[in-house]
């Protein structure tokens, strides 16, 4: 009887003890910070969602999984580059996986569409890639890592005309951030002097820029600018020399997008001498990018480009709301933090503005170049911590 009792006795402090550790494992679980990540990891811009997924698990790998006592989760989801999809996979996030921030947001209609859903769930949207002006004011719950599509041209624009290029036709991808970016450079180009001629609008999906290439020709511009979304400027530079644009003496300038590190390389000395304003460059000279650089190659075999350094910031804003916090991850307290924010990024300085949670970061005029055996994007002047014109 005793014998028996004594078993009774121990199985219950056995099946007690694993109550118990289930109860505090599930706590744990519940204690993880976890970020929603959703981007296009396949379709026409799966080196957008490639980049800043390798980027946002870099940033974790070199700083821990854990800050402020918080366990961080990353959860990542693909959604092929459709709108609907991609605020279903918000509204899955933020209900099933209970995720305290959605990120990632590859291209402006992905962006756009998801909004309503962070207002909703009252959680920060980190806008990593896209880059049309208005997305912030599509949600109060919006912060952006990335960049602004007219923030990018304010060095071409006033480089150009002071440099031989007096005369421009423009070609940009028919869609809102090409748009942007055509009103903005046109109206600080001819502020600083310059003249534009035709202005010339391209499909977004299976672009032809033969025909487009053609007009160019018959105008005979003392330079071109164009703006494409990352990854389609190895399509336009090999028509461009299929045009024989490359001997005409056209000068090609635009957004660093035309000259993404990540496929430079492929696109041939045919580059060499294009001239373009962006915010990142993977031979910009810094410790910070030096150490991204080769953590991209070394953990995904990638080429470190802007898409991945808006990707990599995204997270760091998410550690270091964390730290400011002291570890509170709810939505409210979480963007407070987020708001004003300053840190060190491998692209320079940045600042999430107070007001507008958009982003204030440098912008240099660059030339492509051969640095150690590869094409570079180099640096050669700053424009110091430009806001969203």
């Amino acid at each position: 009887m005793i014998t028996r009792l004594c078993i009774t006795r121990r199985r219950a402090a056995s099946l007690l003890g694993a109550a118990s550790l289930f109860a505090a494992s599930a706590v744990h679980a519940e204690d993880n910070v976890k970020i929603g990540l959703i981007l296009p990891l396949t379709g026409p811009f799966t080196s957008t969602g490639r980049q800043i997924e390798a980027a946002a698990r870099l940033y974790i790998a070199q700083h821990g999984d854990t800050v402020a006592g918080r366990k961080i989760e990353l959860i990542v989801k693909d959604d092929g580059n459709v709108a609907d999809t991609t605020k279903r996979l918000a509204a899955e996030l933020i209900t099933n996986d209970k995720v305290a921030v959605i990120g990632g947001f590859g291209l402006t209609p992905l962006a756009m569409a998801t909004a309503p859903v962070a207002t909703e769930a009252k959680i920060p949207m980190i806008i990593m890639g896209a880059a049309t002006a208005i997305i912030p004011d599509r949600s109060p719950y919006i912060v952006r890592t990335s960049q602004v599509t007219s923030q990018t041209i304010v060095g071409i624009a006033d480089w150009a005309p002071k440099n031989g290029v007096k005369k421009v036709v423009t070609l940009v991808s028919d869609f809102a951030p090409g748009i942007d970016i055509e009103k903005a450079f046109t109206a600080r180009f001819k502020a600083a002097g310059g003249e534009v001629g035709e202005q010339l609008r391209v499909p977004l999906a299976n672009p032809d820029f033969a025909p487009f290439l053609q007009r160019v020709a018959d105008a005979k511009p003392d330079g071109l600018f164009v703006f494409v979304p990352s990854g389609a400027g190895a399509v336009f530079m090999k028509q461009f020399v299929e045009r024989g644009l490359d001997k005409s003496g056209i000068k090609l300038i635009g957004t660093g997008d035309l000259t993404d590190d990540d496929i430079l390389n492929g696109i041939g000395d045919v580059a060499l001498g294009i001239t373009t304003s962006h915010h990142y460059s993977a031979v910009h000279k810094s410790a910070l990018n030096t150490q991204f650089v080769e953590g991209m190659k070394k953990s995904a075999n990638l080429r470190a480009n802007f898409m991945g350094v808006g990707g990599y910031d995204g997270v760091a804003l998410v550690y270091k709301a964390l730290e400011k916090t002291g570890g509170k991850s709810d939505g409210d307290t979480l963007l407070a933090a987020m708001k004003g924010m300053t840190f060190e990024s491998p692209r320079g300085m940045i600042t999430i503005d107070a007001e507008t949670r958009d982003i204030v970061q440098d912008i240099y005029v660059r030339k492509v170049e051969k640095v150690d055996g590869q094409l570079a994007n180099v640096e050669f002047q700053t424009f110091p911590q430009v806001k969203k014109p």
